[in-house]
């Protein structure tokens, strides 16, 4: 049943500013724009209004007045996102994140961490780093996006190979409901099995079930040393052949990233900078760390063995602090690099790394039978590979077409190798037509009842994951 959703008033607004003060109520059209907004294609939903609270009892008041009017709500962190979770698609209130900023208390004795979720992900990793802590989870956004936007699309990033994702450090929350009701699910323990995980349930469900207002992280001992190694090689296929090789010699690298020549080349033009064998068909970033160097040393040693036979073209240990730095600059940029060429539609899926190989072929059979250029590149030792489809000169109506065919068949390819469609940047507004594809009936209809049961009135980022 479709829903019908109140519209914002001078009343609605009077009253939004009572909650949060004159300053934090926003209605200006270029706010709005940039609220409109996040990193998704060239989308753009611009809200009602822009409305900033300070802590957890006035997000409380935001939604009770709006669940009272039926004006949709939706959570905003550091506008980051690539599946449109942020975006306004109803209008009604953004909701943004950004004064509840505190790193609250960094706790060394339990290795843990309470923060606020508009903290942005890099500061947060610096502080816990200074304190000889580490927070692994290594969005590529971590410079801008924010803790809270995390935890609603679990982000990964490139450590997630050795250390896992957001939700393996998140302890506890304290969240909003969509009613107005505060929650405190979680615990400062290892060990909880208290009834449902309904911490574990709100990560990952892209601001639609509740709004984060406190984070509880665990936290691990810093590594004391890291070394980097590039591999080139001239084929694709070898280079995700060698994924799976290089843990099946016992080995498991803090990261293991792909990227094909065509995104090393568009990072190299748009930094000014010149990548190491930035020819080659395609490369692998790898890097190892732990506590012991001559351990670390013989894992480089063992790596290169592999890649060698697996046809590599060249093997590279970025030794100097200031080169592993660079490269690490510029694979970072890869995805704002290539996304400046052309209008995209960037894909996001993940397979069981050993079929990375089956999953890279497909892509490039499909999308050369519908002539959309593609560009892969992401983080290959869990099998994420980021699928960019760049329109180049197709005009509007056919590059609708063909991308849309191409990243159906795309998914279907995933599915069918045993992956997700899916793997740290969310369904959201973007990729909700293709759930149907990875999801069967029941479970999209569970999990709709399980929005109902924490959305009643539907107010909650509406328009996202479900189509």
């Amino acid at each position: 049943m479709k829903r019908e959703f109140g519209r914002v008033t001078d009343d609605d607004l009077t009253a939004l500013r009572t909650l949060v003060g004159d300053g934090h109520v926003l209605t200006d059209d270029e706010t709005r724009g940039i609220y409109g907004r996040d990193e998704t294609e060239d989308l753009a939903f611009p809200p009602e209004v822009v409305v900033r609270p300070a802590d957890a009892q006035q997000i409380a008041g935001i939604l009770r007045h709006a669940g009272s009017r039926r004006i949709p709500v939706t959570p905003r962190g550091g506008g980051t996102g690539l599946s449109g979770g942020a975006l306004p698609v109803h209008g009604g209130i953004s909701l943004s994140l950004e004064r509840l900023n505190r790193i609250i208390a960094i706790d060394t004795r339990n290795l843990q961490a309470e923060v606020e979720p508009g903290v942005i992900t890099q500061k947060f990793q610096e502080q816990v780093e200074a304190a000889g802590l580490f927070y692994p989870p290594d969005p590529a956004s971590r410079g801008s996006c924010q803790l809270g936007g995390n935890l609603a699309e679990c982000a990964g990033g490139p450590r997630a190979v050795k250390y896992g994702v957001t939700k393996d450090y998140v302890l506890g929350i304290e969240a909003v409901l969509p009613t107005g009701v505060i929650i405190r699910p979680g615990a400062r323990v290892l060990k909880n099995v208290s009834g449902y995980n309904l911490t574990q349930l709100i990560i990952g469900s892209e601001g639609t079930l509740a709004v984060i207002t406190k984070i509880l992280f665990r936290l691990i001992p810093l590594p004391r040393h890291r070394q980097v190694v590039l591999v080139a090689f001239d084929r694709l296929e070898d280079a995700a052949a060698a994924v799976a090789s290089i843990f099946q010699r016992g080995i498991t690298p803090s990261a293991l990233e792909f990227m094909e020549r065509a995104a090393v080349k568009a990072a190299e033009e748009r930094q000014a900078k010149v990548f190491p064998n930035g020819d080659a068909g395609a490369q692998l970033f790898i890097e190892v760390d732990g506590n012991h160097a001559g351990a670390l040393t013989e894992e480089v040693q063992a790596i290169a063995e592999v890649v060698e036979n697996h046809g590599a073209l060249d093997v590279l240990l970025a030794g100097e602090r200031q080169k592993v730095a660079d490269i690490w600059a510029l694979r970072r940029g890869i995805g704002e690099a290539v996304k400046s060429q052309s209008a995209y539609k960037e894909e996001d899926t993940v397979v069981p790394r050993a079929e990375l190989p089956a999953l890279v072929r497909g892509v490039k059979e499909i999308c050369g039978r519908y002539r959309v250029t593609s560009i892969c590149y992401g983080h290959a030792g869990d099998g994420n590979v980021h699928v960019n489809l760049l329109k180049d000169g197709m005009d509007d109506a056919a590059w609708e077409r063909a991308s849309d065919a191409a990243i159906r068949e795309i998914f279907a390819l995933t599915v069918s190798l045993g992956g997700a469609i899916s793997g740290e940047h969310g369904i959201g507004y973007s990729q909700k037509a293709y759930l149907p594809i990875a999801l069967s009936p029941e479970e999209i209809s569970l999990m709709k009842r399980i929005k109902e049961a924490f959305d009643p009135q539907g107010i909650l980022n509406p328009g996202k994951i479900f189509a």
